[in-house]
């Protein structure tokens, strides 16, 4: 069924202009402009994701997006990016329209990116980051919960219980991500208080996603339990159980110290894994959802196939229209 005749119209979905207040995340390794500009197509907003790509590929990438979409799409920065400085002045010359920042202080961009004209997310993990942010002027928040992928909070607090007690303790919008595939987990965050939902995992299993086919069919393939957060004394991490995951596990059980887990961890490790598809010693980053996809497919498929599910959901409980 095609979700043409569906829209919402909320605050986020306001803010940005985009049709449905779905993000797809910018994950690294995974967020090419191809994706990008096919979510924002299909009316959620796609994201470019930054943080594995060097300057001069992030401008093609930005550039390709505005050639394939005359819709609104993002750009996610980690601030802890080295080279930050030229990744940001890249989005201010091609006039990027939103950036989303992780994973560092949202005063240090914030200012100069809005003074610039460009809407400006920043994903956190507690109540406390999320009123910082707010502080810092940002126009949303993504509160992401435990259950996702990649780099995660520290205080392993689940969706189900961040998004209520960010949502009441903020007055901008709140984008809700960690654990959500579907348009029924959708519905259940929007009725926790976000305003909308930025969804990772079920779009590394897209055909237009960067990630090597090798991830993606282990995506598709892990069953429940086969994640886990690790990595907690650098920065956390959820991994797939694979070599390198076990590699950690013994570090960390016999205390390993700081250095010798980051020399573990190497460089270009996560590149590896998800990008050139070594499954035994990359670093697999993905989110719990992983045990519920099953299939590769388009992501215009998936976006309506979430969109289809939450107006379905809408009725089976009774609040429709």
């Amino acid at each position: 069924m095609s979700n043409n005749n569906y829209f919402i119209d909320n605050r986020i979905c306001q803010l940005l202009n985009i049709k449905y207040p779905i993000f797809q995340a910018g994950m690294i390794w995974c967020s090419p402009w191809n994706l990008a500009s096919e979510v924002s197509n299909g009316g959620g907003l796609g994201i470019i994701g930054a943080g594995s790509m060097y300057p001069n590929i992030l401008e093609e990438h930005i550039e390709k997006a505005q050639k394939a979409t005359e819709k609104n799409f993002a750009v996610n920065v980690p601030l802890l990016y080295p080279d930050i400085e030229q990744l940001m002045e890249i989005i201010v010359a091609k006039k990027v329209k939103t950036v989303i920042t992780s994973a560092g202080n949202p005063k240090t961009w914030t200012e100069i990116l809005k003074k610039n004209g460009i809407k400006v997310g920043h994903v956190v993990s507690s109540k406390k980051f999320a009123l910082k942010a707010q502080a810092a002027g940002v126009d949303f928040i993504v509160a992401e919960g435990f259950e996702a992928g990649g780099h995660n909070g520290r205080d392993e607090t689940t969706t189900l219980c961040l998004i209520p007690d960010v949502c009441s303790s903020v007055e901008i919008p709140v984008v809700a991500a960690g654990g959500i595939a579907s348009g029924a987990a959708m519905l259940a965050t929007m009725a926790l208080g976000a305003d909308g939902v930025q969804i990772g995992s079920r779009f590394v299993a897209s055909k237009e996603s960067s990630a090597h086919v090798n991830f993606k069919n282990a995506v598709i393939q892990a069953e429940e339990g086969e994640t886990k957060l690790t990595l907690k004394q650098l920065t956390p991490v959820r991994l797939i159980k694979n070599d390198f995951y076990n590699q950690i596990i013994e570090a960390e059980e016999r205390c390993a110290s700081q250095e010798e887990l980051r020399q573990l961890l190497g460089r270009a490790r996560a590149k590896k894994g998800m990008f050139i598809g070594d499954m035994k010693e990359g670093e697999l980053e993905i989110g719990q959802i992983s045990s519920m996809i099953s299939e590769i497919k388009p992501a215009k498929d998936i976006l309506d196939e979430i969109i289809n599910d939450f107006f379905n959901n809408l009725k089976r409980i009774g609040l429709k229209d």
